[in-house]
């Protein structure tokens, strides 16, 4: 339900907007939360957004000028990212870089289910700080982690730094926030998600604002991507439709959601909406997300990416 659903770092972290995918708005104070915590919901995000983050390389790979043979995911979660792009790019060594290590445990466990562990390894570190560690690489990937850092054309500079010539710099942040359900569904007002909309924007805005080092930008990621010293920066957005009737496991994760929003936001919402969220998420209404057949998820991805030039 959340416009960011991230995989991120310690205090770089996504709720997986999920993600990847795949890490959302509504965010508490990114100081305190607990990750580690947070792994099956990431997990699940990271299963619902395979067909977006497969589409996505595909298209870096057409922006590519040379093989890849080292990749970085950047705010990894539990990896994956890391794990599919170890199998669109086979001769590659990918890295999960994230700052939680519970989530790299998972991340590790992924590429062993996967049979990608022979290329995929973890790197420990809090962004932007701790990139250093990890390298460098012809292909960097970060999903929904650049948004928790105060400054984030610092960190795109730092990022931009870690490619070698030639390479490309994908940013997955923005795009459109999921619709889940019909604008009337029956109980409380109609509109709800658009209200859970405004809710999730005034969060974020509070969430950015606490950040240490916060910096206001303009968030024109193709302008924030040229800034770094790189080149040819275009976005694409990649659509996840998935229609109604929404099928067990991405029920599962949307109740997760609803029900992380439900206690987030609480003091964003009114009596009404909070008791049209508790229906929602009753396993034993029929007029809950587990039950009802009008539920489906509608929402894109957006990636930004440009390449470093060539020394």
């Amino acid at each position: 339900m959340t416009g960011h659903q991230h995989t991120h770092t310690h205090h770089t972290h996504t709720h997986t907007h999920s993600h990847g995918h795949g890490h959302g708005h509504g965010h508490g104070d990114a100081e305190d939360f607990d990750w580690a915590s947070f792994g099956p919901v990431l997990e699940q995000s990271a299963d619902l957004h395979t067909p977006v983050v497969e589409q996505a390389a595909e298209w870096l790979r057409g922006l590519l000028t040379g093989a890849v043979r080292r990749a970085l995911d950047v705010g990894s979660g539990p990896g994956g990212a890391a794990c599919l792009f170890a199998r669109a790019f086979p001769e590659a060594e990918v890295v999960a870089v994230d700052g939680t290590p519970e989530l790299l445990a998972l991340a590790r466990d992924r590429a062993a289910r996967l049979g990608v562990a022979d290329r995929v390894r973890t790197h420990l570190a809090d962004l932007p700080d701790g990139l250093a560690g990890a390298g460098e690489a012809e292909l960097i990937w970060a999903s929904k982690s650049v948004h928790h850092l105060g400054d984030q054309q610092g960190a795109l500079n730092r990022l931009a730094a870690a490619l070698r010539p030639g390479g490309v710099l994908a940013v997955a942040e923005g795009g459109l926030q999921p619709r889940v359900l019909p604008r009337d569904i029956g109980i409380g007002r109609p509109g709800l998600l658009t209200r859970l909309d405004a809710a999730q924007e005034e969060g974020y805005a509070d969430m950015r604002a606490g950040l240490p080092g916060a910096e206001e930008t303009v968030e024109d990621w193709p302008a924030m991507l040229t800034a770094a010293g790189l080149t040819g920066a275009r976005s694409k957005s990649f659509l996840l439709d998935l229609p109604a009737p929404l099928d067990p496991p991405a029920r599962r994760f949307l109740h997760a959601e609803l029900a992380r929003l439900a206690e987030r936001l609480a003091d964003r919402l009114d009596a009404t909406d909070r008791a049209t969220l508790d229906r929602l998420l009753d396993p034993d209404d029929e007029a809950g997300v587990l039950r009802r057949s009008d539920v489906f998820w509608l929402s894109a991805t957006t990636v930004h990416a440009a390449v470093r030039p060539a020394d």
